[in-house]
């Protein structure tokens, strides 16, 4: 083999791996770097929990397509479709290496309702996140639950409020 067929295969292998970047479903390529840049045992749950929330998006009804944007530099999932829900945010924890959270607005009831729905199996920040360490396993349907009162937190007030 040539060095110039070798050059050729490897800018082909490359132009794959673009591809399969694209296929991972990054839109926007500011999130896609600030994913790339985290450590790979943070970056592989950080992952795996956006996989989460977009389907936890897709089957829970009256949510609408998500939009994945940064908001504070953070990878963020807002209900800009149907305004259905609170916007979720994910991110590792500046001050534990090792631990990574999902973070919701603080001026919502949601992670107080957390606590009283899963008091031993998550930690908290405060009344603003769910704290997770990338060691641990994680307990994916109360997570998921979690994920779907927040991306219908609007959509449920709403209705309250109609239904009283």
């Amino acid at each position: 083999m040539t060095g110039t067929t070798k050059r050729l295969e490897k800018k082909s292998a490359g132009k794959n791996n673009a591809a399969k970047a694209t296929r991972a479903g990054f839109s926007d390529p500011a999130v896609d770097a600030v994913f790339n840049a985290y450590p790979k045992p943070i970056k592989a749950r950080l992952l795996a929990l956006r996989r989460l929330i977009f389907d936890t998006a897709k089957t829970t009804k009256g949510v609408g397509a998500l939009q994945e944007t940064l908001k504070w530099g953070q990878p963020s999932y807002l209900t800009a479709e149907t305004k259905s829900g609170s916007t979720i945010r994910i991110d590792q924890v500046k001050s534990a290496a090792n631990q990574y959270a999902v973070y919701f607005h603080c001026q919502t009831d949601l992670v107080e309702t957390f606590r009283e729905l899963y008091p031993t199996e998550f930690s908290y920040g405060g009344n603003r996140s769910i704290l997770l360490n990338a060691d641990d396993d994680v307990s994916e349907p109360a997570l998921r639950h979690c994920v779907a009162l927040a991306l219908t937190y609007h959509l449920n007030k709403r209705k309250a409020a109609r239904d009283s």
